[in-house]
């Protein structure tokens, strides 16, 4: 479907500002506490389909795997007109599903080849509740874009190049904030980055130069051994910053040379995860202080991430194929196959995960290490890359389904 509405820009005339309620929002990647649960005390349906339990649903215009942002009375997405070469962010309302506004933010010069089934909106937005953050590659750079939540463009800037020259994939990591700064990541076989801008003027704050290797991971940061530090894994090494300078703080060799997935963390054992690995497959287990690996096994979640809870580490693989771990030790304590391929992350929700698979498969099971308990299983659509939010006690859902020989994506919520 084309972006029609590119072009015809609604921008409301009066946007309340204010920064992200942590209990009723979901302002970026992995929610509101970067690490895919969902906030405490929230009843979302474990039965839905796309006939029960749809408060609405929406066309979405254009093609994107940028997962639902969650903002005040604002869901902001990711998307992409691919015949016109237009990348861009989407407002809907919370309350109703319908479009509120629509920006564009780059025009032309998307680049020749990417993986087929990598979109040109695959990041996910990120908001402070006073601006839209989004990162796009465009013009052979990553240029990281700062919007109003009434989605003006105030400011954009070229993070860095990037020009794969073997593996012509795309890019698929999405912008992190922290501590007022917006961090993105360009790691490629050049001149591979990560760098942070300062969010209200897109000044540079700081920047680090990576292997030049090829590698798609979204660098996530989490408070575990006693203090922040930005994780990321990938490049043959699962690696630690800190997030305020962009020093290194400590890395091990893990997961050989690509992974898309973002790291997960045991704060009460003081213990990260990583996993994927291209083109061998790892999950790994390290010591916060990066002082031991803990433990590694065979297996390989590629482009989706894992979930740790109540020191048991849930995975679900690249072939469908879903697992628990005793944290500690790599312990396996059951695994289920499901059904793969796998791209859409895991997330917790009380006592339950919300898995899916890209096939628009669905589950829900139970976080437990007891044994593999599934809860409700569905289909949403014929395509399920984006991963779900989760906010007052509604599921938000960005699928794709086949419509007279048409691809045409749909934004759904679900409520009990």
């Amino acid at each position: 479907m084309r972006l029609a509405l590119f072009g015809f820009l609604l921008i409301a005339t009066a946007v309340h500002a204010a920064a992200p309620d942590m209990e009723h929002d979901w302002p970026w990647w992995r929610g509101p506490h970067l690490n895919g649960i969902a906030a405490s005390g929230q009843t979302p349906p474990t039965q839905f389909s796309e006939t029960q339990n749809v408060d609405w649903k929406i066309a979405v215009p254009g093609r994107g795997h940028s997962s639902p942002v969650i903002v005040g009375e604002n869901i902001l997405l990711a998307t992409a007109d691919e015949q016109r070469q237009i990348v861009g962010v989407i407002c809907f309302d919370r309350v109703t599903g319908k479009q509120k506004w629509i920006t564009p933010v780059h025009t032309g010069n998307f680049p020749p080849e990417i993986h087929k089934k990598n979109t040109h909106a695959s990041g996910t937005v990120a908001s402070d509740g006073e601006r839209i953050y989004t990162n796009f590659y465009v013009n052979g750079k990553i240029m990281v874009s700062a919007l109003s939540m009434g989605g003006k463009v105030l400011w954009s800037k070229a993070a860095g190049d990037f020009r794969p020259k073997k593996y012509k994939f795309g890019y698929g990591a999405s912008p992190l904030l922290h501590d007022g700064n917006v961090i993105v990541a360009g790691e490629y076989d050049g001149d591979g980055f990560i760098a942070a801008f300062d969010g209200k003027t897109g000044r540079p704050s700081w920047r680090i130069k990576r292997r030049s290797d090829i590698s798609f991971s979204s660098p996530i940061v989490g408070h575990v051994g006693g203090r922040d530090q930005l994780l990321i894994s990938g490049l043959f090494e699962v690696c630690s910053f800190d997030p305020d300078t962009g020093n290194k703080l400590w890395s091990v060799p893990g997961t050989t040379q690509a992974t898309c997935g973002t790291m997960v963390w045991d704060s009460s054992n003081d213990i990260v995860f990583a996993s994927g690995g291209y083109p061998e497959s790892q999950t790994i287990a390290v010591k916060a202080d990066g002082s031991q690996v803990l433990w590694t096994n065979g297996v390989k979640c590629y482009e989706q991430s894992m979930r740790a809870h109540d020191g048991y580490l849930y995975g679900f693989d690249d072939n469908g194929i879903a697992y628990c771990w005793k944290a500690i030790d790599g312990t396996e304590m059951w695994k289920r196959r499901l059904g793969g391929p796998v791209s859409s992350s895991l997330i917790l929700v009380g006592d339950v995960i919300y898995a899916g698979n890209e096939r628009g498969d669905v589950f829900v099971f139970k976080a437990t290490p007891e044994g593999f308990e599934q809860v409700h299983r569905t289909t949403l659509g014929d395509e399920l890359f984006a991963t779900p939010a989760f906010v007052d006690g509604k599921a938000y859902y960005r699928v794709a389904k086949q419509e007279d020989g048409k691809r045409q994506e749909y934004l759904y919520c679900f409520s009990n």
